[in-house]
């Protein structure tokens, strides 16, 4: 494997997609297979930025944040929807303009559902799926989500506590560490800049708005499951057991409908890469190298 620095490897670009500037990362030939690499709440592309140099010698990536993260255009939720379609609708548009025809989708938290939006509109464009603790099974709701669903409920009597919660310095440390035994190996930078990410004018209600909107992610997991058995794609799954929200048995759920998908649960946390990077990286490669074929995008 050849290791490059981030500063030798990475571009940091912007693109306009439906009026929107889409800030994104980049690196590996272009010509190379693509990854298409979506992250989580409260990240943004910065999640990857350790990652993404461990597989450009062989890979084309591509991180782009969504409306109103990291260093995309936020616009205010009277001018623009903050619902995971929509999302999806911008993130299927930004891959267009970038002519990414072909790709593995790498999701990651609030990447799964946008990714699995992307696999269920357009099956002949995914060659591959890695999945990151991201849940598309019920079983992978852990207890924390029983608030959560109170919210969905009633969005008046619950929305102060639930996204106060989302958007403290507090629980953005809480979604890194989780129940990790070793929390000297978390770079307390991340958790500070998502939670300074948080406190900008107007997040509140983007991510109230979205968050609300997450109940409809839900109520489609069994349209993508059944998107999963139709196609099996080839499917890597790398869990962090000590993630707060989402439990091992997402992970293995994955099987459940892709027989041959391989699950792999690690020593990590919500966000693995933060403690698994070089364990993660090997086991892409590895599994990018048998199952998608070298040479084409």
């Amino acid at each position: 494997m050849i290791s490059l620095s981030t500063s030798a490897t990475l571009s940091y670009r912007s693109i306009e997609v439906d009026g929107l500037r889409l800030f994104y990362r980049e690196a590996g030939p272009p010509d190379a297979p693509t990854l298409l690499l979506l992250h989580g709440f409260p990240s943004s592309s910065r999640m990857y930025d350790t990652l993404m140099p461990l597989l450009a010698d062989r890979y084309h990536l591509v991180a782009p944040d969504y409306p109103g993260f990291g260093h995309s255009d936020a616009p205010s939720p009277d001018d623009f929807q903050y619902t995971f379609d929509r999302l999806a609708e911008v993130i299927e548009r930004f891959t267009e303009a970038l002519g990414l025809d072909r790709y593995v989708l790498f999701q990651q938290d609030y990447g799964g559902p946008i990714g699995m939006r992307l696999a269920v509109r357009h099956p002949e464009r995914v060659r591959a799926i890695i999945v990151q603790n991201a849940v598309s099974h019920e079983e992978g709701l852990g207890p924390l989500w029983e608030a959560r669903k109170a919210f969905w409920r009633d969005r008046a009597a619950h929305e102060e506590k639930v996204i106060a919660a989302f958007t403290s310095i507090e629980g953005a440390r809480e979604r890194h560490i989780g129940s990790s035994p070793r929390p000297e190996r978390y770079n307390p930078d991340c958790w500070t800049d998502e939670a300074a990410m948080l406190s900008r004018p107007g997040q509140a209600r983007i991510q109230s708005d979205l968050f609300h909107d997450y109940r409809n992610n839900v109520a489609a997991y069994p349209r993508w499951q059944a998107w999963l058995r139709q196609h099996r794609p080839a499917m890597l799954v790398v869990w962090g057991r000590y993630d707060p929200s989402f439990t091992v048995a997402g992970a293995h759920a994955y099987a459940r409908d892709v027989p041959d998908a391989e699950v792999h649960i690690l020593d990590a946390g919500h966000f693995a890469l933060d403690e698994k990077l070089d364990e993660i990286a090997a086991l892409a490669r590895e599994f990018l190298g048998r199952r998608v074929e070298l040479g084409s995008r």
